[in-house]
């Protein structure tokens, strides 16, 4: 039986260009490209040399810290390129595909009749492990470690963002295979947020507890979920982990085989023809952005949604977990005496000369553009209007920025990732970069407690 979740707190951005309920195909990409800095913190150890082949499914690297935790391959191919930065570091692994995939095949596995430490192994075999976050610091999650509870979030509430209830049709035999083998790992729940439109494709499914979700963004976001049903304390370990994700790990025990599928939402304002696109993880996004088309060239291509997305070439590569690709207006133009005039045609949590609270549905076409400089934290008040985790958050983000660990402990900072504090950073007047910080701060916990 469902229970329900009502949020107060937080801000709905309604932006143009949502996607329209069609899928196609995207034409396929000629190379796939995998970002090691996709994965914090992991280190990449490599499998592969330049010039090898590999079967979609095959591992190219692994973890230096823990070598059982593999990266694969989403498509069979040629690495045809390893791309280094400073330090000789491993920035992207570029994969000339084949025109048709071949597969490992890692056999049949019932979750039903296996043991957790069977679908463990195939977990980690297979390359699926990485799909498991886990908080606290919102990294791959640690293989040595029971998780207190397992939560998903299938309740699309950033701007643009992929829908799930759409994009998870006709995967509910998947779904269900992959629920069941994860509530093996746990001694725990799984814990499952929807919407409360009664569609969703988790709806009806077993070895879950299913809560419907409501409110303002970000009621979508994992961790509202988590603070509202059991938030994470000193020495827990959660697990976190994306629908889409369970459909590839469904798949992977119902056929054998890792097919790397992802529904891609391509939206915004600057998108011709804004729809979903059905591809692989790594794609290159020019195969379905210039397929829709673009209303003009000065854009600003983002992997993810706007808030919490990863500005890419608009001939770059989808990044690993992304399932949105957002394209809006380059922000690079400023306007005269901008912040002494009337503002009709930007969203703000203030009334002061801003009148968006006068209109809640309009749907905006906003740019790139700060409309601001940074400078140091002020305090209004507005951090708290929109964030709906029982917290304080310029306490946590200050306590972060000068490096105190009891204090980041007491604030809460095991329960938090960086996508937290996304729109607090939109509504922050002095353009302090939230995500980072928290990032940084979560570093340092990592570092210094582990």
């Amino acid at each position: 039986m469902s229970k329900d979740i009502k949020i107060k707190k937080g801000l709905t951005i309604n932006l143009v260009g949502e996607a329209d309920k069609t899928i196609s195909n995207a034409p396929r990409s000629r190379t796939f490209a995998i970002r090691p800095s996709d994965f914090h913190l992991v280190t990449p150890k490599m499998v592969v040399k330049e010039g090898g082949k590999v079967q979609a499914g095959e591992t190219i690297f692994y973890s230096k810290s823990n070598e059982i935790v593999k990266f694969v391959s989403p498509v069979s191919g040629t690495l045809t390129k390893i791309s280094r930065g400073a330090k000789r570091v491993i920035t992207e692994l570029l994969i000339e595909a084949d025109s048709q995939d071949t597969y490992k095949d890692f056999g049949v596995l019932s979750p039903e009749t296996s043991s957790a430490e069977a679908i463990k192994a195939r977990l980690l075999e297979s390359g699926c492990w990485p799909f498991i976050m886990q908080r606290p610091y919102a990294v791959v999650a640690d293989t040595e470690r029971e998780p207190r509870d397992i939560f998903i979030s299938a309740l699309s509430t950033a701007p643009l963002a992929n829908d799930c209830d759409f994009s998870l049709q006709g995967k509910e035999k998947e779904l269900q295979t992959a629920l069941t083998a994860l509530s093996k790992l746990t001694s725990g729940k799984v814990h499952v947020g929807v919407g409360k439109s009664g569609s969703s494709p988790f709806n009806g499914l077993k070895d879950i507890t299913l809560y419907n979700v409501s409110g303002p963004h970000p009621a979508g976001n994992v961790g509202t979920l988590i603070n509202k049903v059991a938030p994470v304390n000193k020495g827990e370990i959660v697990w976190t982990i994306a629908p889409q994700d369970l459909v590839i790990i469904g798949e992977l025990l119902l056929t054998g085989k890792f097919n790397a599928e992802r529904i891609v939402a391509l939206a915004g304002s600057e998108v011709k023809s804004p729809k979903y696109y059905r591809t692989k993880i790594g794609a290159e996004v020019s195969t379905f952005v210039y397929d829709s088309g673009l209303n003009n060239e000065h854009v600003r291509v983002i992997s993810g949604d706007v808030l919490t997305g990863d500005k890419i070439s608009p001939k770059g590569h989808l990044g690993y977990y992304s399932n949105t690709v957002s394209v809006i207006p380059e922000g690079d133009d400023y306007e005269l005496f901008g912040w002494n005039k009337p503002v009709f045609d930007k969203i703000s949590t203030s009334r002061a000369l801003t009148f968006s609270w006068l209109m809640p549905n309009k749907k905006y076409d906003l740019d790139t553009n700060t409309n601001g400089e940074h400078r140091n934290f002020v305090v209004t008040g507005s951090y708290e209007e929109v964030f709906p985790l029982d917290m304080y958050p310029l306490q946590m983000l200050k306590s972060c920025l000068y490096q105190d660990l009891d204090e980041m402990e007491a604030l809460g900072m095991y329960e938090v990732a960086p996508e937290d504090f996304a729109l607090t950073e939109f509504v922050c007047v002095s353009k302090q970069p939230h995500q980072q910080i928290i990032r940084n701060g979560l570093d340092l916990m990592y570092k210094e407690i582990g």
